[in-house]
């Protein structure tokens, strides 16, 4: 590993810890995200991580919230710019969505049911995301 790829390592830990501490499952390699969709059954929200300000402030904070409020059968998820083939893959889910990160997916038996992008993220207030992401893992969940 080189200098750089040990540095990325360590800047993004803490980052990835936000989401594992409030309960998510990183999936950190296609063939990961590959076996959680074959089997995942019910509601799952898949925050798609990133290292930027948006995710820090805004993207993460506004899931642990609304997962405290609301909690779907599965979280998940995975780390944009840091496990690319991940990334990838569970993109290729909703493959209709143009890329964007940070963002969230909410999926009723593998199936997109519901798409955040980093559009209705960056610039918004986290009580504003975290009221939205609610109110959509309640109609989700309920269903």
């Amino acid at each position: 590993m080189n200098a750089y790829d040990e540095y990325m390592k360590q800047v993004v830990k803490p980052m990835r810890e936000e989401l594992v501490e409030a309960g998510f499952r990183e999936l950190t390699t296609a063939d990961a995200v590959n076996e959680f969709m074959a089997e995942a059954k019910g509601t799952s929200l898949v925050v798609i991580n990133s290292v930027c300000g948006c995710a820090a402030g805004l993207a993460r904070p506004a899931a642990r919230e609304a997962v405290a409020a609301v909690k779907p059968d599965y979280l998940v998820t995975v780390f944009a710019g840091q496990d690319p083939e991940a990334t990838a893959a569970m993109r290729g889910f909703f493959e209709d969505v143009p890329p964007s990160s940070p963002s969230m997916a909410i999926l009723k038996d593998g199936e997109l049911a519901y798409f955040i992008p980093r559009e209705q993220i960056e610039g918004f207030p986290v009580e504003q995301i975290t009221a939205h992401l609610t109110g959509v893992l309640e109609q989700t969940c309920e269903k």
